[in-house]
């Protein structure tokens, strides 16, 4: 649904490259077929897998008894006990409807259902300041829906914070509409069948309303460990978070229960990361390696307007692992090739890079905010994992032209404003 989005703005350029384009609108139905049929093929593509590598698969809801056996239940009510010398858990998380709020359960939506909804959603308001918010804003944006985006604190908690700036900056002027410092506090249906929403100003404390077709809550996620009888079987779990604790193996309290991905406390939740980490443990398990999941340095791309990739430390948390004083980092603002001739403005196109400040300035973190930027991010994801450095950096010949070159050209200093390798600064 971004891809569609990102081609909606192509449209819009292949004009200014001569392409004589009649006005065009968005289906949103074909899409939504298209996207949902790509889903199925991709699970019984699995199940296929599974069924030729002679695993048994069991389409089931589980719960432990015991430390070696869980209960399944089938959609008939059939009740089937497995015991297993070894268990991995990954059931993942869900998304968090705020139950607190009047309404909300009842007539709001999540990023789950989104994918799976044959009509437009229409004007749609996505509560929440999370990746996926802005990412489902961003693509319902582009897709020309009028959308508004309710953030109660701040955009993007977790990530760089200047970057963040710039992703909701460019999808405001892209025309996302954002109320800042608000919260919801009540959803009803009129009877028209349009939704009126209630919020609170946090700031001013006054109340005010708006309908809506859609109110799309992405407010967080919570573990799949409820239903799981974990208690049967002695696992142990954050009581705040409800998420299973880990060590560096992926081993619960118990020896032989094993958990990976979101449902894991302190983990990226990230598809990626419990894919890689899956397949260490499988292999620990058979006794073909002892290699264990390395989490540092795991880049990532949020898949907003202008897209975001980045991997190690954010400035923020460079400064406060380092010091203000050991930390230098290298920025630029630059303009890709693909928006200049279709004038497209490039004022939040932008790359930063933490470094520690003593030679060679062992590069921290990268973030680059601009097109294909999980692509950028992946090519020098390799070289921050091997502990590149600035000096390497600016000994890295850029490909010419392109965006990702302009991360090897980045000479200014974000503190000083002055290029370090000119003699004398």
């Amino acid at each position: 649904m971004h891809q569609a989005a990102l081609l909606g703005g192509m449209i819009q350029d292949a004009t200014h490259y001569g392409w004589a384009i009649q006005p065009v609108l968005h289906d949103w139905g074909t899409m939504a077929e298209a996207v949902q049929n790509h889903v199925k093929s991709l699970n019984w593509g699995h199940r296929v897998q599974l069924q030729d590598r002679k695993v048994k698969y069991f389409n089931v809801k589980a719960s432990f008894v015991n430390e070696h056996t869980v209960c399944s239940v089938a959609k008939d009510g059939k009740e089937t006990l497995l015991s297993a010398e070894h268990i991995v858990i990954a059931t993942g998380g869900r998304p968090r409807y705020p139950t607190h709020i009047e309404g909300a359960l009842e007539y709001g939506i999540t990023s789950d259902d989104i994918f799976w909804l044959k009509e437009s959603p229409g004007k749609t308001l996505v509560v929440g300041a999370s990746y996926v918010a802005l990412e489902c804003a961003g693509f319902l944006t582009g897709l020309g829906l009028d959308t508004t985006v309710m953030i109660r604190s701040i955009p993007l908690r977790g990530f760089d914070q200047q970057m963040s700036s710039l992703v909701t900056e460019y999808m405001a002027s892209q025309g996302t509409r954002f109320l800042r410092g608000c919260t919801p506090s009540r959803v009803r249906r009129l009877p028209d069948g349009q939704l009126q929403v209630t919020w609170e100003d946090l700031t001013s404390g006054k109340e005010d309303v708006g309908t809506f077709n859609t109110v799309l809550w992405a407010t967080g996620r919570i573990p799949e460990t409820r239903s799981l009888n974990l208690e049967k079987a002695g696992v142990n779990i954050n009581p705040n978070s409800q998420k299973i604790l880990v060590d560096a193996q992926e081993t619960t309290s118990v020896p032989h229960i094993y958990a990976i991905g979101d449902v894991a406390e302190g983990r990226p939740e990230l598809t990626p990361t419990a894919v890689m980490a899956g397949k260490l443990l499988a292999r620990r398990l058979c006794g073909q390696s002892s290699d264990v999941m390395d989490y540092d340095n795991v880049p990532t791309t949020v898949f907003t307007p202008l897209e975001y990739g980045c991997v190690g430390l954010s400035e923020e948390e460079a400064v406060a692992r380092h010091g203000e004083e050991h930390v230098e980092v290298y920025h630029a603002y630059y303009k890709p090739l693909e928006f200049t001739v279709a004038q497209r403005d490039a004022s939040q196109c932008y790359i930063k890079m933490v470094c520690l400040r003593k030679p060679p300035q062992l590069i921290l973190g990268l973030h680059f905010l601009g097109p294909n930027a999980g692509e950028v991010t992946q090519g020098f994801a390799l070289g921050i994992k091997c502990g590149a450095s600035y000096v390497q950096l600016m000994q890295t010949v850029g490909i010419h032209p392109t965006c990702a070159e302009e991360v090897a050209k980045l000479r200014i200093s974000k503190r000083s404003g002055l290029d370090p390798t000119v003699t004398g600064c």
